[in-house]
């Protein structure tokens, strides 16, 4: 069986590339491209394109060139472009030379659209856009012609010409290709080539006031620039014939044109215009909000690249669309994090503990592994004070049956440090307690008793006088049904406890030197990312994942 470099079965689309190999097609060439539109930010399922794209370019030996759509100047922005190159980047692609932007081709563009109406198979239609869509016709009906369908073709290039002139208003006029207006495919009844926009480029400024159409453009792009597998997604599969029929009255250089099916991630959208409303709405804080689909949300959150390209690689390629379960995801980002994260300690709901036979002033250094996954990450060492602070859960005055951690009388283990044992529990004067009184046993020092007794459980802790406070930035899923598209109102799909924070957590001195974006495991709690809106006085921690893997049960249970 052919395999990928990753060691999988050969998809669909390798298996395309590699017999057009063998085959000499393109003089063997493998030329790819990834081509966004600059209108929004990049997302999850943009990831798997780009690792396609650039990907199976980087196997064969091959080509990968980003080119920018930018032929609606209405949404693009050159905000998007440079949040688009650095997604790019970040997940470990490079287009080296190979910058490309639609609007480097209007002049080519403009002469082809010339050149279709001197051969007869394009025209200038004065319909407006509401009578367009009546003459279109449905699924079931053909559409009607235009009455300017058979206009002479002298006098459609005379008015094409007047529309780059700005002799017309918006919307008045469009440039329309002659196809078939019966043809069961509606992309193929005499689509519009250009429309007539003023509406300044962000590249151009107003030196255009016609702009192309995607389909239009799109192959033209391919074209032009040597472009041999042009990989969309299925959506595009309808659109095909198109990108042909222009290709082929033209009679230039011909790429082929390949459909695979999106993402599709449960308990998310993949859409970049509800992805924009819920910015927009205040939903969330930003495209890169560590709750969004986004790769900037992603990364904010703590995601490490080789997670993503491992995920997309584990969905593989199909041509049909599915839905992937979150929980895959997640178990890709938290099988990459464990094996690269170093572990510290957090306590998140901070209750007091002094040890009141351990020496006021004593401190000591205990040794700690850093990952207990990569025998190369080392040790480092941690303080160890009279007083500290555990877990508020850790504790309880009247324990269950089930309870095994610190309890009146009980004894416990100190990850790393000494066997403890519960003697007294602090209130304040409504019954709350603040804090709890223990005794160590100082021949336990690493947390083991030389006379072999047991103990019910391990605990975190961290050192008092050395507490790092911060404040840490809970987020689960966005969304709290599984398609939420399928609901009739979005919002109304919203979980409300995406997000929360808490205060005052207390965090081993080893955080204080990570810079922003460092990703630790905050040992029986999670993986956390230092946020950027950290400062000296007051670090911000976000969760990247926490420990429970779903997605283990799940195959577990198959």
């Amino acid at each position: 069986m052919m395999t990928t470099e990753e060691g999988g079965s050969l998809d669909f689309i390798r298996e395309i590339v590699e017999r057009d190999i063998r085959e000499g097609k393109h003089e063997g060439r493998v030329h790819t491209r990834f081509p966004p539109e600059p209108n929004g930010y990049l997302h999850i399922g943009h990831a798997k394109a780009i690792c396609t794209d650039f990907g199976i370019a980087r196997e064969y030996g091959g080509l990968c060139n980003l080119r920018f759509d930018d032929t609606n100047p209405v949404k693009e922005d050159v905000e998007y472009v440079e949040s688009i190159k650095q997604d790019i980047r970040w997940l470990g692609y490079d287009w080296e030379d190979r910058l490309y932007f639609a609007s480097d081709y209007f002049e080519q563009m403009y002469r082809y659209a010339e050149e279709l109406i001197r051969k007869g198979v394009a025209y200038v239609c004065d319909l407006s856009p509401e009578e367009v869509r009546r003459y279109r016709g449905t699924l079931t009906e053909p559409g009607k012609d235009s009455p300017w369908r058979n206009r002479p073709m002298e006098e459609n290039l005379d008015l094409f010409r007047r529309m780059r002139a700005g002799e017309f208003p918006d919307g008045s006029r469009t440039l329309r290709a002659r196809i078939d207006m019966a043809s069961p495919n509606i992309n193929m009844r005499d689509p519009a080539i250009y429309r007539i926009l003023r509406r300044s480029h962000h590249r151009t400024g107003d030196s255009w006031c016609i702009y192309p159409m995607y389909d239009y453009a799109h192959c033209l792009e391919d074209s032009i620039e040597g472009i041999t597998h042009s990989f969309c997604s299925i959506e595009f599969e309808d659109h095909r014939p198109l990108y042909d029929w222009f290709l082929d009255r033209l009679g230039i250089f011909h790429p082929q044109q390949i459909e695979f099916a999106r993402l599709n991630l449960t308990y998310t959208v993949m859409s970049k215009r509800k992805l924009g409303m819920l910015v927009e709405e205040g939903v969330v804080s930003g495209w890169d909000d560590p709750r969004m689909p986004t790769l900037s949300g992603l990364r904010r959150r703590g995601v490490k690249p080789e997670a993503i390209r491992d995920f997309v690689n584990r969905i593989g390629l199909a041509k049909r669309d599915s839905n992937v379960d979150m929980a895959l995801l997640d178990y890709c980002i938290r099988d990459d994090l464990n094996r690269r994260c170093t572990r510290i300690m957090g306590v998140l709901d901070p209750l007091k503990v002094t040890i009141e036979n351990y020496p006021e002033d004593g401190t000591e250094e205990l040794e700690f592994i850093n990952n207990p996954e990569d025998e190369n990450a080392g040790t480092r060492m941690v303080p160890f004070s009279r007083e500290i602070f555990i877990e508020r859960e850790d504790f309880q005055e009247e324990p269950h049956r089930k309870f095994k951690r610190l309890a009146p009388g009980r004894e416990v283990r100190l990850r790393y440090a000494y066997l403890i044992r519960c003697v007294d529990v602090e209130k304040d004067s409504d019954g709350r307690i603040t804090g709890l009184v223990c005794t160590y046993d100082p021949g336990t020092r690493g947390g083991n008793a030389p006379d072999g007794r047991k103990v019910g459980a391990t605990i975190h802790w961290v050192s008092a006088p050395h507490a790092v406070v911060a404040d840490v930035r809970m987020y689960d899923r966005l969304f709290k049904v599984e398609n939420p598209l399928a609901e009739e109102d979005l919002l109304s799909t919203i979980n409300p406890d995406s997000f929360r924070i808490i205060e005052g957590c207390m965090l081993e001195p080893a955080s204080a030197g990570a810079g922003n974006g460092y990703t630790v495991q905050f040992e029986r709690k999670g993986y956390f990312c230092k946020d950027p809106d950290s400062t000296e006085a007051r670090p911000v921690w976000n969760l990247t994942a926490s420990l429970r893997d779903t997605w283990k049960r799940i195959l577990d249970r198959e």
